[in-house]
């Protein structure tokens, strides 16, 4: 019972992130970098606390409770996903819901069981794996067998994109627009922009790692309150607070250049555009981008193993994309040779993730 409220759980926070950028295709008149950061003043600023007030109480007691070391460690792991948080919404920018999604994610879900046993090769820490020890050992081979098969799959959604764009190349305008094409569809900048996303994003499973000692003593409090009810659902609550700490950091950085460089700082009071519904579309979407990692954290304390939970989450995150994508009709103007290319592509990232996840549950 407790594997499939486990599985239940992952596949809503996959739903939640696989649809959180729908509601920004309502958005009218805004910038993509005004837009972006007024949702993520939800996701990272205003909603984590707010879970968590819901769910843990005195949680600020625990984050002063916990070591500096530990507290920069793990908003620092927030600063590097905050880039990769950062080029996701580009990627989809270029690539669309479909291909951007499946790159990025199948990147960011190998990336994120690999990362901490390459940290800990380094800085070597009791009960932690290290790549070495991977390398060695059969669940770990298959890791690698796993990571090696996302970087074909994700070659084969590459030239699924380049071939995508001479399609679209042939179509006459009219037709591009009642096939409802995205006309910002940039392959190269795309692919370079998907890459990034996808190491950098996996530094989040990274930083609940490192940030684990709020969650454990958060489990702790409620196993003392509630003895013998099991693990507490809402324990990663406390530690996305400092890693959406930091990217928050990165993202309102970035977002500040761009609105000054780009002279977009007009877009979050011109009325001559839906203001109201903006904002609300943006909130939307930042709230349900904050549900996949608080649905997350009840899977894993069901589940029992980070690696795997996270492995399970992205699968569930690209299935959903990959919907969106065919109900937004992203590959409704291609050939049908380019659509079996791009869903032989996201076939092999499926399977490259089932693959990690099953290398991590030997473990």
């Amino acid at each position: 019972m407790q594997i499939i409220l486990g599985v239940f759980f992952h596949f809503i926070g996959g739903f939640a992130s696989g649809s959180f950028y729908i509601p920004y295709t309502k958005v009218k008149g805004w910038a993509w970098e005004s837009y972006w950061i007024v949702g993520g003043l939800f996701s990272w600023l205003i909603v984590p606390p707010l879970a968590a007030w819901l769910t843990i109480p005195d949680f600020g007691q625990i984050i002063t409770h916990t070591s500096g070391s530990i507290l920069w460690i793990t908003y620092f792991f927030g600063i590097l996903w905050g880039i990769g948080g950062l080029t996701y919404g580009l990627g989809v920018r270029y690539l669309g819901v479909s291909l951007g999604s499946s790159i990025i994610l199948g990147l960011s879900s190998v990336f994120g069981a690999l990362l901490p046993s390459v940290y800990y090769d380094f800085f070597p820490k009791a009960g932690k794996d290290t790549f070495s020890n991977m390398i060695l050992s059969s669940w770990g081979q298959m890791v690698i067998l796993g990571l090696f098969i996302c970087i074909v799959g994700i070659i084969i959604c590459g030239k699924a994109g380049m071939d995508k764009e001479k399609d679209l190349a042939k179509l006459k305008e009219a037709e591009k627009k009642e096939a409802h094409q995205s006309t910002e569809f940039k392959i190269g900048l795309g692919l370079i922009v998907a890459v990034i996303s996808g190491i950098l994003s996996s530094c989040f499973a990274f930083g609940i790692d490192s940030g684990k000692d709020m969650a454990h003593e958060a489990n702790q409090l409620w196993k003392t309150l509630h003895p013998g009810d099991g693990e507490f659902l809402y324990q990663n609550n406390v530690t996305y607070i400092i890693i959406l700490w930091g990217g928050l950091t990165t993202n309102l950085f970035w977002c500040m250049v761009l609105n000054f460089r780009n002279k977009t700082f007009k877009d979050y009071s011109n009325t001559k555009t839906p203001l109201l519904s903006n904002y609300i579309f943006c909130a939307l979407a930042g709230t349900t981008w904050f549900l996949q990692f608080f649905f997350y954290g009840m899977a894993e304390s069901k589940l029992g193993n980070g690696a795997s939970s996270w492995i399970l989450h992205m699968a569930f995150i690209i299935l959903v994309a990959n919907v969106w994508g065919l109900v937004l009709k992203e590959w409704s103007a291609v050939s049908k040779k380019t659509l079996f290319t791009v869903l032989t592509g996201i076939a092999f990232i499926i399977l490259s993730i089932l693959i990690v996840g099953y290398g991590n549950s030997i473990k």
